[in-house]
């Protein structure tokens, strides 16, 4: 069976950190780009491999794999060689899950509800919305963040990735309490100038 991953991209889209992914883990890739403008990714041939016609999505070993997070870890899973994940019996495994799962579950929803200005919803404060809100889950990146380099210490993981990948968009979008706050600044930067995030870019 080939290892070859069949990767679902638009420039525009999450599909730029599995990008960078791919990269570390040296996976063999061939790039299928999705004009989004052209709505490609709602095209029927499409819609048969993901049925909710999102980017990014892979294919590997004849299994569709959607939503950033979950295709971050199955690659790190798939290509251990990298050593982009604790092992099953390691017990950073633990921390490992939390930020990967912080990531989307707790992180993007805060975030969203800043940039969309959505007001809070009823319950909310009581813990009824699973991401709290957004002070709260930057302070809690900050402390993760603050022993650096990285948020298992001296190892970086895809959960690295995928976090940094996170925050740098939150900058980009002008999020309040990112950009100029040292501890993510030094981290984002640190990351970018690894090579297979350079190789990343450069070839989109």
């Amino acid at each position: 069976m080939s290892e070859e991953v069949t990767f679902y991209y638009s420039p525009r889209s999450r599909a730029v950190i599995v990008h960078w992914m791919l990269e570390e883990v040296g996976a063999p890739y061939r790039v299928v780009t999705l004009d989004m403008e052209k709505r490609e990714h709602k095209a029927p041939d499409f819609l048969a491999i993901n049925p909710m016609g999102k980017l990014p999505t892979i294919v590997h070993r004849g299994v569709v794999v959607t939503e950033t997070p979950a295709i971050i870890a199955y690659l790190a899973d798939a290509f251990p060689a990298a050593g982009l994940a604790p092992a099953t019996d390691d017990p950073a495994r633990g921390a490992y899950y939390r930020w990967l799962f912080f990531g989307s579950g707790c992180y993007e929803p805060a975030t969203l509800d800043v940039m969309l200005k959505r007001a809070p919803l009823e319950g909310q404060q009581k813990g009824m919305a699973g991401w709290g809100c957004h002070e709260d889950v930057l302070a809690t990146l900050k402390t993760a963040l603050t022993p650096g380099p990285h948020l298992l210490g001296d190892h970086f993981t895809a959960a690295d990735l995928y976090i940094s990948s996170e925050l740098a968009w939150g900058m980009m979008m002008g999020v309040p309490g990112l950009k100029g706050e040292p501890v993510f600044d030094g981290y984002i930067a640190r990351l970018r100038e690894r090579p297979a995030f350079k190789r990343s870019i450069g070839a989109s």
